[in-house]
């Protein structure tokens, strides 16, 4: 168990992202800690309603949890407003995600207009790039999260049961065919059926990490992945090239490389290859929320991973915590 230091703060920090060797916390205006845990003020206010970020770049989206408006801000500064379909908003998280094609476009994936309905758009104009005939699963998308390439796009949602379900969709091929977003995407067909699929995360351009729930949808025998278990699929293969079982709810996943971090009750850092669990901090408390639908009282957690898969930034009670990661 290493942590590094706490970094006092001056307020509730809602959002953290790593800018270099400083965190940045853009709901809260922009305010900056340092290397050495120096914090600098916030160069703007957003007022209280905007609770949660993401960013990529010089951009970021500032959004109500469990709301239907976000901002898009470009270096601090606000570039247009968002929107989401209100159906059931409270209920599950908005669905946003940042990213870069791979011919250097940089881009929005969210469902500006009706909840299972994933539009892809040019960042700076707003142009939206997959405009054709569509036909939408009734799923709910929420957890977006572009390959670090580009190439592929991440749903973790969920539709009634209800059950959570996962989806990755070729991105470049719905840049022209923008009904292959609809459809059942690149996981295999039983991935989200046979499974309750509550997390995920990219641990590199390939490989995706999967966290299932304790609930199995139509039986364990035959599932994909079994109550709690984590799996390790693999484009390159077209295969789950690890499976794991865990002995507690995973929840919210950051990875990096062959490291994972869970987020339930305090973080966990593992093994994404054996499932070994490396290093908890048990003192570190955050949310004990398992998915990002559902549940109403608790936020999600607010931490972040540097790039290098080894400093991890949480946002506790006492300030934020920077742990290394082995």
């Amino acid at each position: 168990m290493v942590v590094i230091m706490l970094l006092e703060t001056s307020g509730v920090v809602r959002s953290l992202s790593w800018h270099g060797d400083a965190l940045v916390d853009v709901v809260g205006g922009g305010r900056r800690w340092a290397a050495d845990g120096t914090e600098h003020r916030a160069e703007v206010s957003w007022g209280s309603l905007l609770d949660r970020a993401v960013s990529h770049r010089r951009y970021a989206v500032l959004y109500v949890e469990r709301g239907t408006k976000a901002v898009l801000v470009k270096d601090g500064k606000l570039l247009r407003e968002l929107n989401r379909s209100y159906y059931l908003a409270e209920a599950y998280d908005y669905p946003v995600a940042l990213g870069t094609l791979p011919d250097g476009l940089d881009v929005i994936a969210h469902c500006p207009d009706r909840y299972n309905v994933l539009e892809i758009e040019e960042l700076e104009s707003g142009r939206r790039i997959t405009t054709g005939d569509r036909d939408p699963a009734d799923v709910f998308h929420s957890q977006l999260q572009f390959s670090p390439d580009g190439r592929r796009l991440l749903s973790v949602g969920w539709m009634w049961h209800p059950v959570g379900v996962a989806h990755v969709f070729d991105v470049e091929r719905a840049v022209v065919v923008p009904a292959a977003l609809d459809g059942e995407g690149l996981l295999p067909l039983a991935t989200g059926r046979d499974a309750d699929i509550v997390s995920a995360c990219w641990l590199d351009a390939d490989r995706l990490a999967v966290a299932a729930g304790d609930d199995v949808w139509g039986g364990e025998q035959g599932a994909v992945l079994g109550p709690q278990q984590l799996g390790i699929w693999s484009f390159a293969e077209s295969a789950w090239v690890h499976r794991h079982s865990s002995d507690r709810p995973l929840g919210a996943l950051l990875g990096r490389g062959n490291r994972l971090v869970s987020l339930s009750g305090h973080p966990r850092a593992l093994s994404a290859e054996t499932g070994e669990l490396l290093v908890e901090w048990p003192e570190v408390r955050v949310p004990e929320r398992r998915t990002s639908y559902g549940r109403t009282d608790e936020p999600s957690p607010v931490a972040a991973l540097h790039p290098d898969g080894r400093r991890l930034a949480v946002a506790g009670a006492g300030g934020i915590h920077l742990l290394l990661v082995p």
